[in-house]
């Protein structure tokens, strides 16, 4: 029997703050191959939760550039993945993180903004990393940002990803240390 292992907000934010401007060294840059956005928010969440879901094409993973799921780096299968919504919907017999869609209100640290064009199109993902002065505050790659207001940003429409928690066999967070300092990808519950 799976249960819910609460998201480390803090942990996640730590991440993002630590790499926006930078690269992890354990994860390929997608920057001028798709964008890297998405794979950023990716390991910021596994940042705030230490677990993968390693099911073939439908899980959320990472293990290499050849080897993850659709949902580690693409905007609309990520999407998908933490709500269970499309084609890529997470099985409650899985581990994994989950989340779901909110209003502006309802956000918090460590969710995920994604942007869409005038067509509807969402293209960029980022992770909010606090709030000043009534504005969402983000941190992201591909067009680097560390706490930018989501107001200096120029967009049609966006969706707000609260992420509620992690399907567990059981708790472990024996992975944070080795990840924030871009040492190894161990201890991750897969």
């Amino acid at each position: 029997m799976l249960i819910i292992k609460p998201y480390n907000r803090a942990r996640a934010v730590e991440y993002a703050r630590r790499w926006a401007m930078e690269r992890n060294p354990l994860f390929i840059d997608f920057t001028g191959r798709g964008g890297d956005c998405t794979s950023f928010v990716s390991q910021s969440i596994l940042a705030g939760g230490c677990v993968m879901d390693m099911t073939p094409t439908f899980g959320w993973y990472y293990v290499n550039s050849a080897d993850r799921a659709p949902a580690w780096s693409g905007v609309e299968y990520f999407y998908d993945y933490m709500t269970g919504s499309g084609d890529f919907p997470p099985s409650v017999t899985h581990i994994g993180p989950f989340g779901v869609q909110v209003v502006d209100m309802a956000a918090r640290e460590g969710d995920v903004v994604q942007l869409a064009d005038d067509t509807g199109d969402f293209y960029h993902s980022l992770v909010i990393t606090g709030f000043s002065g009534g504005d969402i505050l983000v941190s992201a790659h591909s067009d680097d940002a560390l706490d930018r207001p989501l107001s200096s940003y120029n967009y049609a429409s966006r969706r707000i990803i609260h992420i509620v928690g992690f399907r567990v066999d059981y708790p472990d967070d024996a992975c944070f240390e080795d990840l924030i300092e871009g040492r190894a990808l161990r201890g991750i519950t897969m």
